[in-house]
């Protein structure tokens, strides 16, 4: 069997050693992306009127708004101009097959995540005085002050800069606890204290956004699947160090 090897230089690295170097930069696991990614769409391609919006897209991106702006380009990046045609086509094609692998299965898949995606604003105020907390609570309902200055005033966490105010974040983010209570609120509803991990927490809900099935939330939910293959995919060939020698060569 040949031994294949690569010249840098003046140095010839075998296989092996070869192997080592990206192992110690930690590049091994890019170099077997992009091979797991061209095995999946090798299989799909792109009509002319696609290709051209691609590239078009592409070069808008990287701002190639002359011919001489996309020479330089070319040059510093050491690519070629079919080489840049790939690349650019490369996202559309990743798309064809994250459809054809998760597109049927992606409205089950949102009504999974939904909850996760789903986000809230709310306001907060958080004391391990249980006393303060409720005296507090009855301020603020009773309009003595509002819960933005009783907030700056005595609330023990980082949301006291802020006058309590967090988010907009996930549903998913804060403690559970609260978000059972950010799930069942209308907008400016405001909860008595409830002990939560050691603290007595005052919380109203500001704004809910439910996301929805839209174009953008379908691809983030289809990059996220696939995210998620790719990583499982890299995970697998690295546990075998003999595939990966093979496999590198291909």
């Amino acid at each position: 069997m040949t031994t294949q090897k690569l010249q840098l230089g003046n140095e010839n690295l075998q296989t092996e050693q070869l192997l080592s170097l990206l192992n110690r930069y930690q590049l091994l696991p890019q170099v077997l992306r992009a091979k797991v990614i061209d095995e999946a769409i090798a299989s799909f391609s792109c009509t002319e009127a696609e290709s051209q919006e691609a590239i078009a897209n592409f070069r808008e991106y990287h701002q190639l708004t002359s011919p001489e702006k996309e020479q330089a380009w070319l040059q510093k990046n050491l690519v070629t101009p079919p080489i840049m045609r790939e690349l650019a086509i490369r996202p559309r094609l990743i798309q064809k097959f994250q459809l054809a692998i998760w597109g049927n299965k992606l409205e089950s898949y949102f009504l999974q995540r939904k909850a996760d995606l789903d986000r809230v604003t709310y306001s907060m105020i958080r004391t391990q005085d249980e006393g303060l907390a409720q005296e507090l609570y009855f301020r603020i309902v009773e309009g003595e002050h509002s819960f933005a200055t009783i907030a700056q005033q005595y609330s023990q966490g980082s949301e006291a800069q802020t006058g309590g105010l967090i988010g907009p974040v996930p549903l998913s983010q804060p403690h559970p606890t609260i978000q059972q209570i950010l799930s069942v609120s209308q907008p400016g509803q405001i909860w008595k204290p409830h002990l939560i991990a050691d603290w007595y927490v005052i919380i109203r809900l500001e704004q809910f956004t439910p996301i929805e099935f839209n174009e953008n939330t379908q691809q983030y939910l289809l990059n996220e699947l696939f995210e998620a293959w790719i990583e499982e995919e890299i995970k697998t060939r690295l546990e075998s160090a003999n595939y990966c020698v093979e496999y590198l060569l291909a």
